[in-house]
């Protein structure tokens, strides 16, 4: 089949078919049968086409995956049609080199021996390649192949080596079965051998328990309004928005937490001191503690926030964002750009990134580790609240991207981040996906997509630390980083 079909056709194909493996469609097996194909196709190729082979992949994958980006820059951004789908396809051009490097690399400098080609390279480059587009230019970590595995056996790596560390066992097993492809008899009873040990030793790690509960269980709720985008900032809705989040509340006040979602009061936190009033009383009298997203700015500073603000016990807790989305939240080179976007009349926010040493509210004896939407999608920054938080809360904005693929995948990301620290995950969304996340990465109860409504459940809070909020993603990156330098080295003294 291989040989029948262009390369480069089953390349695209194979990168096409790799969202498949993501939610909401969870064919978790399709991110280990994909990159085993296209790892047969980088084999006995050379480096410049084995780079063209994984462009293509790239290209594939990135654009059937992230194509939602142009709904945002189109419906919400201000920016034409024409101009969304050029920008998005901008990016997916950009982010396509990552796989295509991988191909280059690889074949360029070891070449010498399909083994060591296909096991112990290729998914060292591949997780190297996923941990640098993470930060890159302030990182887009969208797709990594270990939120492919959430669901499957492979995700019991995840609280001891996190996402990359799911994404190299991954990429492992696809090398195996590419592996298989050549080696028949016995060679071949050991590779199936091997895989089966890996996916039973990976399943044998879910049976662990990395944390401990807190003695007492704690009453949440989640409010989700379904506000549209494109209503939600008018000012003369203001009013009609925030009653309908006080009435769809209303049955939960007095619970112990109470969450809305990013920007749930659309009006910086100057112009409704009222309500914010209001509200403190109603969850002191209560004696719920109450968390909302919220614009802030102090009048006498000159920065705005994108914000989340708490009424626990009468006080008042800040936490500001501190990791914004470039070209959404902030303007990088803004000197050089922010000249052109002003002549293409393209709208902007210009947020300032929050200054906290760790993202963390206390209210009473409960610890709450906070992110704002895109937040979430970087395990290195939610671990900074652990050990001491005992719940992580996401609040998000989806609305952004319309009923596309993006809030399933976003929600998926969020069920790794609580599987890496062995915490209950809160996610209070605007339009969906809101849901209740256990310890284990398994959803409790989520909501439906654009309509009103509220979770309600108790959790438990934990305590304790699993290996990967201890030491983050620097074993996994390390040790790759190690092998390459390893075979570099080899290669260099054999040839010498």
């Amino acid at each position: 089949m291989v040989r029948r079909v262009p390369l480069g056709i089953l390349s695209l194909i194979a990168g096409i078919l790799m969202p498949l493996a993501y939610a909401p469609y969870n064919i978790f097996f399709i991110a280990i049968l994909c990159p085993a194909l296209l790892l047969l196709i980088w084999t006995n190729c050379s480096p410049g086409k084995a780079f063209c082979y994984g462009y293509l992949f790239g290209l594939g994958m990135f654009g059937a995956g992230v194509y939602w980006l142009y709904i945002s820059i189109n419906l919400f951004g201000g920016v034409n049609i024409i101009g969304a789908i050029l920008i998005t396809a901008l990016l997916v051009t950009f982010i396509s080199l990552y796989p295509a490097l991988v191909g280059y690399i690889g074949r360029r400098w070891f070449k010498q021996n399909d083994v060591v080609f296909l096991l112990i390279a290729c998914p060292s480059l591949w997780v190297i390649s996923e941990w640098t587009r993470s930060w890159f230019l302030t990182g887009f970590p969208w797709l990594n192949l270990g939120y492919s595995q959430s669901d499957s056996l492979l995700s019991g790596v995840a609280p001891v080596l996190g996402v990359y560390g799911v994404s190299w066992l991954t990429f492992f097993i696809a090398a195996l079965l590419a592996c298989l492809y050549h080696y028949r008899g016995k060679q071949g009873l050991t590779i199936v051998f091997s895989i089966l040990l890996l996916a039973i030793s990976s399943w044998s790690l879910t049976l662990v328990n990395w944390t401990k509960p807190v003695k007492n269980d704690i009453s949440v709720a989640l409010i989700q309004a379904a506000i549209p985008q494109e209503l939600k900032w008018r000012p003369e809705l203001r009013e009609q928005s925030l009653e309908l989040y006080m009435k769809l509340s209303e049955p939960y006040w007095g619970n112990e937490l109470v969450i809305w979602p990013e920007t749930a009061i659309p009006a910086y936190n100057f112009t409704v001191t009222s309500f914010i009033n209001k509200l403190a009383l109603l969850t002191k009298k209560s004696q719920t503690t109450f968390l909302s997203g919220i614009p802030s700015k102090e009048l006498e500073a000159k920065e705005y926030y994108n914000s989340v603000m708490m009424l626990s016990e009468g006080k008042t807790s800040w936490y500001h964002k501190q990791h914004l989305v470039p070209f959404g939240e902030y303007l990088p080179l803004k000197p050089l750009l922010g000249v052109i976007l002003n002549f293409l009349k393209i709208p902007m926010s210009d947020f300032s990134p929050g200054q906290q040493e760790s993202p963390i509210l206390l209210a009473g004896n409960l610890s709450i580790g906070i992110s704002i939407c895109y937040e979430d999608t970087f395990g290195e920054e939610v671990i900074q609240a652990l050990p001491e938080a005992t719940v992580l809360v996401n609040v998000s904005n989806d609305a952004w991207f319309g009923d596309s693929l993006a809030p399933h995948q976003h929600l998926q990301m969020a069920r790794m981040r609580a599987l890496e620290t062995g915490r209950y995950m809160l996610r209070a969304t605007n339009t969906g996906i809101s849901a209740i996340i256990n310890e284990k990465g398994k959803i409790i109860i989520q909501s439906p997509q654009f309509k009103p409504s509220a979770l309600s459940a108790r959790i438990t809070t934990f305590e304790g630390s699993t290996p990967y909020a201890r030491w983050g993603n620097i074993p996994v990156v390390l040790v790759a980083l190690l092998v390459i330098f390893f075979l570099l080295y080899q290669t260099r003294n054999r040839h010498a």
